[in-house]
């Protein structure tokens, strides 16, 4: 009989810290979030090269000449352009957060947020803080979304790389 007593306390104190629970809407910014920009084009001429050859010229003869074209092909790449795309807003779990890319040709010069909403939860804050520059600059070494993760962070791991993925897809890469 105390027992029922002590669960029926429990279960009115945690109905009340159930119902007393506020949580806030997290919010998006669309605005931030850019456009990818068109890619660099590289240009290919080919140009016909007459050739003329002669054949050593024997006692009383004339010499026969052979006139061959031989192709040219000359390759003009256009100079790397920095090209920059934002991943798709990804939830992950604590918030949204969004990744921007920047690439010269196919190489990742930059990984940084584009927008991040945490939702204002101080724990939440603390690890995006930690572990977020360690996972821009995972990405920049690895140069893909291959990236091993932040111990201790892994729903922003989890987003991060969604998000980076997202990018580097839109950039073609």
């Amino acid at each position: 009989m105390k027992r029922a007593h002590i669960v029926v306390a429990g279960t009115v104190v945690g109905l009340a810290g159930l119902l007393s629970f506020n949580s806030t809407a997290v919010q998006l910014s669309l605005g931030s979030l850019s456009a990818v920009t068109a890619p660099a084009r590289s240009t290919t001429t080919t140009t016909l090269a007459p050739t003329t050859t002669s054949v050593p010229r024997t006692s009383g003869s004339t010499p026969p000449t052979t006139t061959r074209v031989v192709p040219t092909t000359t390759t003009t790449a256009a100079p790397s352009v920095a090209r920059s795309a934002t991943g798709t807003a990804t939830n992950y779990s604590y918030g949204i957060l969004a990744v921007k890319v920047t690439v010269s040709g196919s190489t990742i010069t930059n990984v940084s947020i584009a927008s991040i909403n945490d939702g204002g939860n101080p724990r939440s804050e603390y690890i995006d803080q930690q572990s977020i520059p360690q996972l821009e600059q995972q990405a920049l070494s690895a140069q893909s979304a291959n990236i091993q993760g932040v111990s201790g962070a892994s729903f922003t791991t989890a987003g991060f790389e969604q998000s980076l993925q997202s990018a580097l897809s839109k950039l073609g890469l």
